[in-house]
């Protein structure tokens, strides 16, 4: 008698289990986090995974998405680009994630993206990147290189920079980025032998890589550091940065101690924003600039509202680890929210979480009014947003200098420019 009444009490507490799980289920939806939180890349990547809980507690506290409350599966690329691979694989495959929001380098990007369309799983990529892509398996809120790169040359030339050093990190984004300049440059009037960094052709002259590239994590900048310097002697000179991750800060050190200044020869970087520089030592950086489609100090209510909110939220949150002192807003985390709030409007456009039919509403024009202005759907899977440039100010944020309204996400530049 005993031995039976044990394994019905047993029985009955795994049909609770299974029936507790069944209604957890049925109130949540499975939503991927795929970030680096350990590794080189992780002084830039914690951040959006930080700003992906925010957005998922303040739609939870609105009534979550098609009733269902976003439940975060969150987990660490690590900075190394297999391990993304099968984290993806683990979240498409393994927990059936509606969708993921994750990567920040190209690289990593590239490797997610057979795991993603073989299981047809949809990624929001929220980090400026070089183009050249349009998978249907990706959602790119992402700058594309006409709304990051080209209007940051367009400003140094309409301030008269007549020399362009290209400086970036040794993978797809800044290599690819750097041909688009290249031809941008060239088409512009701008001599080859203005363009510093050094050249590579193949073996009928034509150039396939233009550039300086380090390793990621590279900390020895003194010999590239002294070839800029011996560059912009003429004073007429600008440095194209797109360094990623923490090798920035032993780059500006070296620049910083060199005698450079944005003065003499003024950086212009695309992986630095808001963010980064609570690494970098920002008073010694004042001037230099960013080209972004969100400030920090942009001054609206709706940002306003936006950074204050996230302050709150960190200040309040119990999430072990979350680093709550001198945090900042940047573009990468702006549009990783405005990203999620997109896929929110197209599930409730399409009535379902089902891919096929998200991405087709995607495609379809969708409009969220987000910290850094309008943002709207495309059918390339692109945004179009505003574009700002910033000059560097000693506490870490910047001055807007400009801005272009609207700018149409365009990823196929490569041959476009004559």
């Amino acid at each position: 008698m005993f031995k039976t009444s044990r394994y019905l009490v047993a029985a009955g507490a795994l049909l609770a289990s299974a029936f507790t799980s069944a209604l957890h289920a049925a109130d949540t939806v499975k939503v991927g986090v795929l970030h680096s939180l350990s590794g080189t890349m992780a002084i830039s990547e914690t951040s959006l995974r930080d700003i992906l809980m925010f957005t998922a507690d303040e739609i939870n506290a609105k009534g979550g998405v098609l009733g269902k409350k976003i439940e975060l599966v969150i987990v660490d690329g690590a900075s190394d680009w297999p391990t993304f691979a099968e984290k993806c694989k683990q979240l498409t495959e393994q927990d059936k994630v509606a969708v993921t929001f994750g990567c920040w380098t190209s690289v990593s990007r590239k490797y997610c993206l057979p795991v993603l369309e073989k299981n047809n799983a949809l990624l929001f990529y929220p980090v400026q990147y070089e183009g050249e892509e349009e998978s249907q398996n990706v959602f790119y809120t992402a700058e594309a290189v006409n709304q990051q790169a080209t209007p940051a040359v367009d400003f140094y030339l309409a301030e008269g920079k007549k020399k362009f050093y290209l400086l970036g990190t040794d993978y797809v984004y800044p290599q690819t980025t750097n041909l688009v300049l290249l031809e941008y440059l060239l088409s512009k009037g701008v001599p080859l032998e203005n363009i510093g960094g050094g050249f590579v052709k193949d073996s009928s002259g034509k150039i396939t890589n233009a550039g300086k590239y380090t390793g990621f994590g590279h900390t020895d900048y003194q010999q590239i550091v002294a070839e800029i310097k011996q560059f912009a002697a003429s004073g007429d000179a600008c440095v194209i940065s797109t360094l990623n991750g923490d090798t920035n800060v032993p780059f500006f050190k070296e620049y910083a101690a060199s005698g450079l200044t944005a003065e003499t020869c003024p950086v212009v970087s695309f992986s630095i924003s808001e963010d980064e520089f609570r690494g970098l030592p920002a008073d010694k950086l004042v001037g230099q600039l960013g080209c972004w489609t969100y400030f920090e100090s942009i001054d609206t209510p709706a940002n306003k509202k936006f950074v204050a909110d996230f302050k709150a939220w960190l200040a309040k949150s119990t999430v072990p680890g979350l680093v709550k002192e001198g945090r900042v807003t940047c573009s990468p985390m702006v549009l990783s929210y405005d990203g999620m709030y997109l896929w929110k409007a197209a599930v409730e456009k399409a009535g379902t979480f089902d891919v096929d039919a998200v991405r087709t509403a995607l495609k379809s024009g969708l409009s969220f009014d987000g910290p850094g202005g309008k943002v709207t759907t495309q059918p390339n899977m692109h945004l179009t947003k505003n574009v700002y440039i910033g000059e560097t100010k000693a506490n870490g944020q910047f001055k807007i200098l400009k801005s272009f309204a609207n700018v149409y996400g365009e990823p196929w530049l490569k041959g476009k420019f004559k």
